[in-house]
């Protein structure tokens, strides 16, 4: 609602006059004589009501249109003009004038009063009601005055859609109905098309229908959105007699007795409209109008209670018994927040725009007024409000559909499971509609633990929870104090709902929305709707925890045996699971904070687990869980797993098996809750070679894992698969390689090599480009004679195609061939289609042999997608001498970018830095580039002076590379 600084009342001559109080939406019933006359849900006349104020504008009615002033205007102008296309043209010079001025002094109010949406939509349906009528007026005068109409020769112009609730956001479409009588008049129709031309040149744009009542009647029988359109009908100007007799029409042969068939409608277009938008709530980047929890989804809720209880403002669902005043109070706030958002999303971009992208929320949040604070922008508060009016939004339609329910309006869920047999619900419970409700109030909260037992009765029973239910538990969550947080019979209960009935997702997201969890775990309250402003999270953080409670619960429900094999296998041997749920619920819990998450997440884990009734071991465990859940992930994804010393370093961290089977666990879970296609067969295999091998090395010992044990059976399974070529050839091949070539590749590869490499000219480029689908990438094979710089060679000739490299190796034989293994997928994150491979290769093999500059041609083919400049990733650079007994690995966490890689690449061949192999692991907008190096010397980076100077080359290159992407 604005604010009394910005929301100004029209004088008394406004264009509408409203009944209620300053804060009504909705214009009364009583015509002004010149403009527009509003319409109730009956749309019948009602008589004048004495000192109604205006409407709320975001500035005084008469610094927008003034009807008097601008007749008296038009008249000195028009009079004397005969010529219609004069009279058209000066009429348009002159409303153009009026709405420039009009548009310019809203946009500058709601500037300075960024939040005053509710004015503001007011302020442009009031404007456009003036253009409408002063339209009308000169059309009827001037255009085609008529001196004794006949019955045929009227017309009344209504509004429809959000135009017919005065709710225009700035480039809203001005949707009109111009009725006619039974028999439609010459003159009517040359009225509709002079006004039609006449608003077209005011760059208004029109949807616009021409009926007669008998055809709204029946296209309103036929088609729903049409029927829906005329629910919200209001007269602009025009005949008054026809708009009252099609409101009576409507409501008598149209509405009346088919308030089921509408409301089954609206739901069935309500779910088709989400499915369209993502189908959940917590999409990445929202549709503020048709996404779920966005603003039609509050239109529908009032369109319903109208079209049954023909209520005439939401405030009135409380007076049919639909809200509490509370809810209602939550439905104003939600629906002044969206069109806030919505309207600056408009002024923006200066069209209809309502498509929330990364770069849009940006501006909007700067806006609106947030600011960052320590450890979080203010698109992420801005975001995390978003989503909170959003899930207050689907608590309302929940509520409002259990009421019609009830009252036998819309079908209840219990009728669909009619022949399921449920358990009997526990004394003090009762089922009502299908649903859990409480039988006792005053009972069920004079024991505050009830509060969390009805989640646990819901889940036992298979029971949806009853509205009045959650209102009352909502109502009293002050009730969950310090003595119940503490509580073992609590702590027994909320763990009964995660682990006893195997769906604890259900349970745990109703009580999150319902703010129970964040009253029984306080800590977990800053993370509620809490955004990360990043493409790699599809969820909220709050909804990502619950996603991978989800997704253990398939896993131990033995949904998922053969997508996550080691997982399953796992949870079936049997897993401390009070840790393990806990370990999820609070792994991410530490978020939004200016100290590293994990770490502040172990602090918080350490004093919660205790307080859940966690032993002091199970505790530990947990806490332990907690600083180091990103432990496996980093490994498998940043580092070559074919060094064994990856394996020992890993190994040493996790001390135990017990450890390692949870850790890997939680990792599996927390990738999966990450969104819907983030987990891949890479990173399953990445994920399943580090626990097979750290198991093996902590059930054998670390001194077993060894390279030359590894290359022998590599030389071994490579003799077997090509037993067909001569024997001293074989033995050529398996002795030009170093040991890092055997350890790091499997036997497919070593065969397509072998191949590549025989007979091998000085001046050929070879390559085979091979589907994998193991690792859901293609395959990348080069053999070229060896000379400095090829691994960035080969990165620019790929950053050309526009491929994104998920891990590569490059080798040199000890003849002086040069091998490189890259992997590769397309733009969406898919293996490349195998019909364009052959394409693909050429383009490839041109790059390489020099026909095609890449460090020229990647000029204009790498610059960055607007909506994604603004994510914000600052560079980080790490040489690290420890985690390779051959090499020094350089990790580069920066913002990714197309060509990101062939830049560091070409900056360290440049340093004379030999790159043995590249592990590329990205995070939506974050890459992290890991290289194994030498020196020219063949030395791993000792020097800290020349890690310095080398580190700022990379930096330099990132630098000049974003520029380039990124051109101001």
């Amino acid at each position: 609602m604005a604010s009394s600084a910005c929301a100004v009342t029209a004088p008394t001559n406004a264009v509408w006059q409203w009944p209620r109080s300053e804060t009504t939406r909705y214009p009364s019933l009583t015509p002004h004589p010149e403009a527009s006359a509003a319409l109730a849900s009956n749309l019948r006349p009602s008589a004048p009501e004495q000192d109604a104020p205006g409407p709320i504008l975001i500035v005084p009615g008469d610094a927008l249109v003034d009807i008097a002033t601008e007749k008296t205007a038009l008249t000195a102008a028009l009079n004397g003009i005969e010529d219609a296309a004069e009279l058209r043209r000066i009429t348009v010079a002159h409303l153009s004038a009026t709405q420039t001025r009009a548009r310019a002094a809203i946009e500058a109010a709601f500037e300075a009063e960024p939040r005053a949406s509710r004015a503001l939509v007011s302020s442009y349906a009031y404007l456009t009601d003036g253009l409408v009528t002063l339209t009308f007026w000169v059309c009827k005068t001037y255009l085609h005055p008529v001196q004794n109409p006949t019955p045929a020769e009227r017309i009344s112009v209504m509004a429809v859609g959000g135009y017919g609730r005065a709710e225009m956001a700035p480039f809203s479409d001005v949707d009109l109905l111009f009725l006619t009588p039974p028999k439609t008049s010459p003159w009517a129709e040359t009225m509709v098309e002079s006004m039609l031309y006449i608003l077209w040149d005011l760059r208004l744009k029109v949807g616009h229908a021409t009926r007669t009542i008998k055809d709204c009647l029946r296209l309103g029988t036929e088609d729903f959105t049409i029927r829906t359109s005329m629910l919200e009908l209001r007269r602009v100007c025009g005949d008054e007699g026809l708009a009252n007799d099609l409101g009576l029409a409507l409501w008598e042969n149209l509405f009346k007795n088919s308030g089921p068939a509408f409301v089954e409608a609206k739901l069935e277009e309500r779910a088709e409209r989400h499915e369209r938008q993502g189908g959940q709530r917590y999409v990445l980047e929202p549709n503020v109008k048709e996404g779920k929890g966005g603003l039609r989804d509050l239109q529908s809720l009032f369109w319903i209670a109208k079209y049954i209880h023909r209520v005439a403002h939401p405030s009135d669902l409380v007076t049919v018994g639909l809200f509490q005043p509370e809810e209602f109070a939550t439905f104003e706030k939600a629906e002044n927040f969206l069109w806030a958002v919505r309207a600056h999303l408009h002024l923006i971009n200066r069209r209809a725009m309502d498509q929330l992208t990364f770069d849009m929320q940006v501006e909007v949040a700067e806006r609106m007024g947030y600011k960052d604070t320590p450890g979080r922008r203010a698109v992420e508060h801005y975001m995390q409000d978003y989503f909170l009016h959003a899930t207050h939004v689907g608590e309302l339609t929940r509520i409002l559909l259990t009421a019609l329910e009830e009252q036998h309006v819309k079908t209840s869920p219990s009728l669909i499971g009619l022949f399921r047999r449920r358990k009997k619900v526990r004394p003090g419970y009762v089922v009502r509609g299908g649903r859990l409700d409480i039988e006792n109030p005053a009972e069920f909260i004079a024991d505050k633990l009830n509060l969390l037992r009805i989640f646990d009765e819901a889940l036992r029973t298979g029971l949806l929870i009853h509205s009045s239910a959650m209102r009352l538990v909502a109502a009293n969550l002050d009730l969950i104090d310090a003595e119940m947080q503490g509580s073992k019979e609590a702590a027994k209960i909320f763990f009964d709902v995660m682990l006893k009935h195997g769906n604890p997702e259900r349970a745990l997201r109703r009580m999150n929305e319902l703010g129970v969890l964040a009253a029984f775990i306080p800590e977990f309250e800053p993370i509620v709707a809490m955004m990360q402003f990043n493409v790699y999270h599809s969820y909220t953080v709050d909804e990502h925890t619950i996603q991978t409670i989800k997704t253990l619960a398939q896993i131990e429900r033995e949904e998922l045996i053969e997508e996550l094999p080691v997982a399953s296998g796992i949870l079936k041997r049997g897993v401390d699971r009070r840790v393990i749920y806990t370990a999820l619920l609070m792994h991410d819990i530490g978020k939004g904070r200016e100290e590293d998450h994990s770490i502040l997440g172990a602090k918080i884990a350490r004093d919660v687990a205790p307080r859940l009734g966690l032993k002091p071991a199970q505790a530990e465990t947990v806490e332990w869980l907690v600083r180091n859940h990103l432990l496996m992930s980093d490994v498998a994804q940043k580092r070559d797993l074919s060094e064994p010393r990856t394996v020992k370093d890993f190994a040493k961290a996790v001390k135990t098996r017990k450890r390692l089977d949870l850790l890997c666990a939680l990792t599996v879970c927390d990738i999966r809750g990450v969104g819907p296609n983030v987990w891949n067969n890479w990173k399953a295999m990445l994920l399943r070679s580090l626990y097979h091998q750290t198991a093996e090395a902590l059930e054998n010992g670390l001194e077993d894992i060894n390279r030359e044990n590894r290359a022998d059976e590599a030389k071994r399974a490579l003799r077997d698969a090509l037993s067909d070529w001569p024997k001293k050839k074989l033995r050529a091949e398996t002795a030009r390689h170093y040991p890092p070539y055997w350890q790091s590749l499997p036997t497919a590869t070593h065969i397509t090599l072998a191949r590549l490499t025989d007979g091998l000219a000085d001046d050929q480029v070879r390559i085979d480009l091979t589907p994998d689908p193991d690792r859901d990438a293609t395959r990348a094979c080069f053999a070229l004679v060896d000379h400095p710089g090829i691994f960035a060679r080969i990165a620019g000739a790929l950053a050309m195609v526009g491929a994104n490299v998920v891990d590569a190796r490059t080798f040199t034989s000890k003849d002086g061939i040069s091998i490189a293994v890259f992997w590769l997928q397309d733009a969406a994150g898919d293996p490349y289609d195998p019909a364009g491979l052959p394409r693909l290769t050429n383009t490839i093999r041109k790059t390489l042999m020099g026909e095609i500059l890449a460090k020229e041609a990647l000029k204009s083919k790498d610059k960055m997608k607007k909506r994604e400049r603004d994510f914000r990733f600052p560079t980080n650079i790490t040489f690290d001498n420890g985690a390779s007994d051959i090499y020094t690995v350089i990790e580069v966490d920066t913002r990714d970018r197309p060509g990101l890689l062939f830049d560091l690449a070409r900056t360290l061949a440049d340093s004379n830095i030999y790159i043995s192999s590249a592990v590329v692991a990205t995070y939506g907008a974050q890459a992290v580039d890991s290289f194994y190096v030498k020196d020219a010397f063949g030395l791993k980076l000792h020097s800290h002076n020349k890690q310095v100077a080398l580190g700022n080359k990379l930096k330099e290159a990132i630098e000049t590379g974003v520029q380039r992407a990124n051109p101001k």
